[in-house]
């Protein structure tokens, strides 16, 4: 397979990933309705998780977030915070709707704290990113690096799409509409939330 190849399966099989709704996807569409620039401080702090991650996969230690202990540590924690956070973004609508933020977190902060408390974002890098990463390696140093950035830019490429159609969503059909999306958010990071922590508990008691 040839490089160019390559990154197009890569970047195709990021998107595939990138692309499927999940916590960080509720709080990009969420705080996309406060700024259209939303999504691209949190594809940044999710950045901050992600490349590091990386290339700690690069050089081995995928196989500690195959760990079962591992990922329901990951899980119990990622969820509890998701469960606040979609708490919070209801709570916010007895409020009213305002452009002060629909959490406490900031959408970087948000980006990091999503990444690290996500269970299934450190499978996929531990079992499809780490066979990816595999394959990079074999263009050397500088095919990893090509990879990663690839990767990365199509996580910040989609959500910031994301947030500036939510906020232009926003801007056209007004509160009501806003109100629609902090409710549907919310809850979608309850439901996050509760998964997490269901499978987080029955994979500790299963060991």
């Amino acid at each position: 397979m040839t490089f160019p190849a390559f990154l197009l399966e890569a970047v195709a099989v990021s998107l595939s990933g990138v692309m499927a709704p999940g916590p960080i996807t509720s709080v990009v569409v969420g705080k996309g309705s406060e700024s259209p620039h939303a999504g691209a401080l949190v594809a940044l702090g999710h950045g901050v998780v992600e490349l590091p991650l990386m290339i700690a996969v690069f050089y081995g230690v995928g196989r500690l977030l195959a760990l079962p202990h591992t990922q329901a540590a990951i899980a119990g924690a990622g969820g509890l915070f998701l469960f606040w956070m979609g708490f919070d973004m209801l709570r916010s609508l007895r409020r009213g709707v305002t452009m002060e933020g629909t959490s406490g977190q900031p959408p970087f902060s948000a980006g990091i704290l999503l990444s690290a408390g996500n269970p299934y974002f450190l499978v996929w890098w531990a079992t499809v990113g780490a066979a990816l990463i595999a394959r990079s390696a074999k263009f050397g140093l500088g095919g990893f690096l090509a990879f990663a950035l690839c990767h990365w830019a199509c996580d910040f490429v989609w959500d910031y799409a994301l947030s500036a159609l939510s906020f232009r969503g926003g801007q056209v059909f007004g509160a009501r509409f806003q109100r629609g999306i902090f409710l549907f958010c919310g809850a979608a990071l309850i439901f996050f939330g509760g998964r997490f922590v269901w499978d987080g508990t029955t994979t500790f008691l299963a060991r």
